[in-house]
């Protein structure tokens, strides 16, 4: 998935499944994100799958491995065509293990 010392993942988009309502998924996400992530929802989910190109890997993650959420978002991908998988754990474990997170002031619209 990632390569260490190297400034490259194996995707291009990356989607953030917010389990609480604004504000704390925009405090979250600016705070830290994978690169290419998007906070989205998956409520809204099906109505933007045009915001994702169908010849990229989609990861899909939320807090960590008992959110079902990122597993409603890869199924609902899958069953559109795109190759969706789960992210097992969160953002923080990923940062813990000292791959690389992104963080923002804003999230982008």
């Amino acid at each position: 998935m990632y390569e260490a010392g190297s400034d490259t993942c194996a995707w291009q988009v990356a989607i953030l499944i917010p389990t609480f309502r604004p504000p704390v998924p925009v405090e979250e996400y600016a705070a830290a994100h994978l690169r290419h992530a998007r906070s989205m929802p998956v409520a809204e989910l099906e109505a933007r799958l045009s915001e994702f190109p169908l010849e990229k890997e989609i990861i899909a993650y939320c807090r960590g491995p008992y959110c079902v959420f990122a597993d409603e978002a890869v199924v609902l991908l899958r069953a559109h065509g795109y190759h969706a998988r789960r992210l097992e754990h969160g953002v923080a474990d990923w940062h813990a293990l000292g791959l690389p997170v992104e963080a923002e002031k804003e999230q982008p619209v």
